[in-house]
């Protein structure tokens, strides 16, 4: 695909997903503005865009995309066939059709846009709104080593990116794409916790969040297995060992992995 900077991108959908993407390309400095063009049926949208991003904006996907090397599908799972089918007729093998749709295989794409147009499927997750994300990507038949590696650029825009076999996109839609509300879940958790010792909600929230946020950076940080950075925290009879047990005795790991599945289990449904 070439020089990144040199590249035209559209989203087509540019809400929450899609409009972070674009945010993300800008602030990162992977594309200049005016290489950039957002997409969306709701004005609004589009302003918001341009006041603060400085991008390209149209109402109309069949009057920018056949100008673009790289075209995002960030629409809702219900309507892209109807929207995508309009402007087909436009796209070219030689441009790359990156889909953030949820459930949306890459075979179901490739079939309504023919002409062998490449495809990458991804799945960011909505930490993307702060350049946080984690996406997994998989590649459409069409799609080559030069197709994956731009659309990890561009997803790697706002965070970061792993390959994956589409047979596992629901598994990641599963952990990483509801990951978040888990976490959130988990850290409202641990502060009503504080509450009931004692501590204001203000402050055990403040204390929770920042806790989950510094434990995560020095697992990625120091590469080292959950289990070896538990042990370090854990003495003998000490109260961490206390707090553990009563999780163990509450299901709190098979509940986690209980919430994957299930999670996983429906896109699967949703998608089939």
């Amino acid at each position: 695909m070439g020089d990144m900077q040199a590249k035209r991108v559209a989203v087509i959908g540019a809400g929450n997903m899609g409009g972070a993407l674009v945010a993300g390309m800008v602030k990162s400095g992977l594309l200049p503005p005016d290489r950039i063009t957002a997409i969306d049926i709701s004005e609004a949208v589009l302003e918001e865009h341009r006041q603060k991003l400085g991008v390209n904006t149209s109402g109309e996907a069949g009057e920018v995309v056949g100008d673009q090397d790289v075209v995002v599908l960030g629409l809702k799972p219900q309507v892209w066939q109807h929207v995508v089918a309009g402007f087909s007729g436009s796209l070219t093998s030689a441009q790359l059709v990156l889909s953030i749709m949820g459930g949306v295989r890459t075979s179901a794409i490739e079939q309504t846009l023919g002409k062998g147009v490449a495809v990458v499927r991804a799945m960011p997750n909505i930490l993307a709104q702060i350049r946080e994300a984690i996406s997994a990507v998989c590649p459409g038949q069409y799609a080559g080593e030069a197709h994956l590696l731009a659309a990890r650029e561009i997803l790697g825009a706002v965070g970061e990116t792993v390959v994956v076999d589409e047979a596992q996109m629901d598994a990641v839609t599963g952990l990483s794409g509801s990951g978040p509300a888990y976490v959130y879940a988990m850290i409202d958790a641990l502060a009503e916790g504080g509450v009931k010792v004692g501590l204001s909600k203000e402050v055990a929230l403040k204390l929770a969040a920042q806790t989950v946020l510094g434990a995560a950076k020095a697992l990625l940080e120091s590469g080292e297995h959950p289990a070896v950075l538990k042990d370090r925290v854990t003495s003998a009879g000490g109260t961490t060992i206390a707090g553990l047990y009563a999780m163990e005795q509450s299901g709190f790991r098979a509940a986690l992995m209980a919430a994957v599945e299930a999670a996983t289990r429906r896109s699967e449904a949703l998608g089939a």
